[in-house]
This record gives C-alpha cells, structure tokens and sequence, in this order.
C-alpha cells in the first residue's frame, strides 16, 4: 500500500531519474555543485548515492541506471531498481526527472507510465520535471517560453502535475539553486511535508533493517574490545565522546554496507542468476542441435553454465537482437518545435 510519511527531515532525499543519455547525470552535477560524473557520461550499471547541499540545505541525491538503457539486462535492470530503493530508504522526498530540453523523444513521453509501474502509481505526486539546457539564456525566460508553448514538451510536463524547472548543463552555474529547493520544497509542503513510500520501499527498509542487525551481530566482539581499549585510555566525558564517534562511524559502515548487500537483493540476484542458466541452456541446446542429441545436450550444459555465470547477461544478447531486428524511433522533436518554442507566442 502507497502511503505519504508526515514528519520533515533535515536532509532531503532526492531521487534522480533519467530516460536516456546524460542529463540525470548532469542534474545530480547541478544539484551538488561539483562534478560526480563527467559530460560524457551517458549511462551507469550500478545505483549511487551522493550527499551535498543544495542551497544550503542537506542533500542526498540517488542515480540509479536510465530508464531505457539497452546496455544492461531485464534481471540487472530489476536489482538495480531494488538497490536504489534502498540507498533511498525510507523513501524520496522527491522525484527528479530529468529531460535534455533540445531532445525530447517518443521514450520520454511514456516516462509516466513505466514511473507508475517501478515506483508506485501514485508517486507522480512526488514528481518534478527538470529540463537541461546548454547556454546562457535565462532560466525564468525559458520557464516562461515553456509555459507558452503548446508542443509535446508541455504534454510531458503536464503528465507530472505541471511540474518543472530549468538548469544549466555547467554545474558551475549556481544562479537557479535557491529556485529549485524553492519548487521542491513546495512541493514537498503541498503533499504535507512527508516522504513518498509503498510496499516495495518498505521491503527495502525492512530488508536494509534486517542485515544491518545480521552486521551488528557479526561484529558485536569487535565492538566489544574497542571498547574495553577505549576505557583502558580514556575517562569521563572524553570516553563518552570516543565511544559515540566509534559507534557512529561503525554505524555508518553497517548501514552503507546493509543498503548494497541485503537478502532482498541477493533474492533478485538469485533470480537474474537462474534465467540466465535458463536462457543459456535452451541456447546451447540448439546450437548443439545441429551435432545431433548429443551435442544438444554437452551444449545445454555448457550454455547454462556460462548463462548461469554471466547472472543474466543472455538476456543482454536477446535485447541487443530485438533492437538490430526492429530498432526503436526515436525522433528528435525539436527539429519539428524548435522554432515554435523561441518565437513569440502568437496573440
């Protein structure tokens, strides 16, 4: 069940989203103020997290894989979604979904629809659409320009509550940071101040929760002797504070190390780990068809170890092959708007 948690935090959490290409990547960029990815980063395989401050106010920035990255398979795709919700656990303050504003394409129009699917079908409440742009043209102007327009980049703002903002492709440009955190922080307020949360978040919480004491547990006698050293050294207040710095900074390690490597993720592992044996066998065997019985069944051995071993990476051949068979369009829309979207709005 979907659910609002009440309560403000001093951090925010912000889930960055991107459909293809670079421009969640250099979202995050913009919104830290410092360069995590570099310009021509366009896709990564694995779920991050970063913390920083967006105008002041304490940040924490979640980047797992674009939504149509054909790089990395089905049952990869599936963990990686798993892992980011639990790097942002117990769910996102907001959802930032970020566009190149020179490249909308027919994939970003049903960003909504597969947003619904992954993350929950109310979580567009808790969505914003961010817009790159490549320039010095001011920010409200563009705002403005998009507000009047009637292309399909209005019908893609309009499925996110209307929701958007503009920002520089140069992190180095700090000019829109107190807007931003003005819109979401809005926003936030307007949905009573809590956090978006559903049945898989709290399955990420409960499961990040869960090996976190397995890790307690594990190094509760390492704990223990620091301890006894500590007390051997120190006294009074000066104790207090080592074994508190102590506690956190173990803390922190459980919990970094809990939020990557949890039963809910070793599940989908497991998972991706069995159709890729799956895949790899029914592939070997009909490679090993042609050598007759007998090499149906040598080659769907080998095929299902090696698909077993690759943890899915057949599923990776099979898309690739869908692709080059009836490759997707992806038009560039601004070709067609572009002009529209500058001139002056019509009386």
């Amino acid at each position: 069940m979907e659910k609002r948690k009440k309560g403000s935090a001093v951090e925010l959490r912000l889930m960055v989203i991107g459909s293809s290409g670079p421009s969640q990547f250099l979202l995050t960029n913009a919104i830290l103020g410092r360069k995590e990815f570099t310009k021509d980063v366009s896709s990564i395989s694995s779920s991050l997290k970063n913390t920083g401050e967006l105008a002041g106010r304490r940040v924490m920035v979640v980047n797992g894989p674009n939504i149509y990255d054909k790089d990395i398979s089905q049952a990869k795709r599936k963990m990686e979604l798993r892992k980011s919700k639990c790097l942002c656990i117990p769910g996102p303050h907001a959802f930032l979904v970020a566009f190149d504003i020179e490249k909308i394409s027919p994939n970003d129009m049903r960003t909504p629809r597969l947003m619904k699917e992954r993350f929950g079908r109310h979580c567009l409440k808790h969505c914003m659409v961010l817009l790159a742009y490549e320039g010095s043209l001011d920010g409200f102007d563009l705002e403005d320009k998009v507000l009047k327009t009637d292309w399909h980049l209005r019908d893609l703002i309009d499925k996110y509550g209307g929701r958007f903002h503009v920002f520089s492709k140069n992190w180095r440009d700090r000019s829109q940071d107190r807007e931003l955190l003005r819109k979401i922080e809005l926003m936030v307020a307007s949905l009573g101040g809590g956090y978006f949360s559903s049945r898989t978040f709290q399955k990420a919480e409960d499961s990040v929760k869960t090996e976190e004491k397995r890790l307690r547990k594990q190094r509760a006698a390492e704990i223990e002797k620091m301890w006894n050293e500590m007390e051997k050294q120190y006294v009074a207040d000066e104790l207090g504070c080592k074994k508190n710095a102590f506690t956190a900074n173990v803390s922190a390690e459980i919990r970094a190390k809990a939020e990557v490597d949890n039963e809910w993720l070793r599940t989908s592992l497991a998972r991706g780990l069995g159709t890729g044996m799956v895949v790899g066998a029914v592939m070997g065997a009909l490679v090993g068809s042609i050598e007759g019985p007998g090499g149906m069944v040598l080659y769907g051995i080998i095929g299902g170890a090696v698909g077993g071993s690759a943890g899915g990476t057949a599923q990776v051949a099979i898309e690739h092959m869908d692709n080059r068979m009836a490759p997707p369009a992806r038009l560039n829309f601004n070709s067609i708007f572009i002009n529209r979207f500058f001139a002056a709005p019509r009386a």
